[in-house]
């Protein structure tokens, strides 16, 4: 019997058999054609989400990898022991073709799972920071209420650009930083689905792109997608199905519209208001200024696969 093989291994596998960079999806359906995935020890529904992830968080923490990024526009991988048989120019180009869940956890224990999904996946590769709503100034009632997202995140652009770039960028008092803001929720369902949506309108309307999360999307007949699909038309929130066995199968079913100026107001308002936000604000600040990451700890933690399997646990998210 074959010895089951992980993500990482069979990525190795492809890009040593066709020698060439590949992005994720090319990865996925090579390693396919060339029957590599019958000894892999799990696949889900979008694989080559996985791979990417995997091999992006492998690049970024691991000093040892085998692994390099040989471009961002499109994402593409390579090995590091084959890194000079390709120069960027010779790259070849190539087509390839209802009812509120009775869970027992609570909407804020799904915060890691996000964090670490926008982390590693490759549409957002972003760092993340809760905003607890508890922290703002008292104010008038009513007067905070839909303002506070649940948590925000931002994606710098030191790992996409070369250094010159950045460097005109700051010249040109332009940056391609860009920030996320996220609302979270157990369950989305018919009767829950516009005070959940108009709340991420609210809660979102000054970042680049907002979302609506759960891990639980109710839509026996088709109508509730068809719904947030021209909510999504009107107002551009986009919409994350968390998955909770998978953490890199989460899926962006329906993708945010881009915003490409931020809401300055309503951000004046956060800053004001509350010390997460003003707190994240400062260490973004810094690191654009200095053009690198101080500090992940000024970020929520990203968890290890292991201390991420025992928190699901320990929160009775999975059994």
């Amino acid at each position: 019997m074959n010895k089951k093989i992980t993500f990482k291994k069979f990525a190795e596998l492809v890009l040593k058999s066709k020698r060439k960079p590949l992005s994720p999806l090319e990865i996925w359906n090579k390693g396919k054609h060339l029957d590599f995935s019958k000894d892999l020890s799990t696949s889900g529904k979008t694989p080559w989400q996985s791979i990417g992830a995997q091999i992006y968080v492998d690049i970024r923490d691991n000093p040892k990898t085998i692994f390099y990024q040989y471009s961002s526009r499109p994402i593409k991988f390579y090995l590091n022991e084959s890194k000079e048989e390709f120069k960027p120019e010779e790259a070849p180009v190539e087509d390839i073709g209802s009812e509120e869940s009775k869970s027992n956890f609570y909407e804020r224990d799904l915060h890691p799972l996000l964090v670490k999904f926008i982390n590693s996946d490759l549409n957002f590769r972003a760092y993340a920071k809760t905003i607890f709503h508890e922290n703002s100034e008292r104010s008038k009632k009513g007067l905070n209420e839909w303002i506070h997202p649940d948590i925000v995140g931002i994606k710098f652009p030191f790992e996409d650009f070369d250094s010159s770039t950045l460097i005109i960028q700051k010249e040109l008092f332009w940056t391609a930083v860009k920030f996320y803001s996220f609302e979270l929720k157990r369950e989305i369902n018919f009767g829950t689905l516009r005070k959940y949506y108009f709340q991420a309108v609210s809660n979102s309307s000054w970042a680049n792109e907002g979302y609506l999360v759960a891990p639980k999307i109710k839509d026996e007949d088709g109508e509730l997608m068809s719904e947030l699909r021209r909510l999504n038309n009107a107002f551009g929130i986009g919409i994350i199905k968390l998955d909770l066995e998978n953490i890199n199968e989460s899926e962006i079913l329906i993708p945010s519209r881009i915003r490409p100026e931020l809401d300055w107001d309503t951000i004046d308002i956060l800053l004001k208001k509350n010390i997460d936000f003003r707190t994240f604000m400062d260490d973004v600040k810094g690191d654009i200024s200095l053009g690198k990451i101080t500090n992940k700890k000024n970020y929520d933690k990203i968890l290890e696969e292991k201390e991420f399997e025992e928190y699901l646990k320990n929160k009775k998210i999975i059994s």
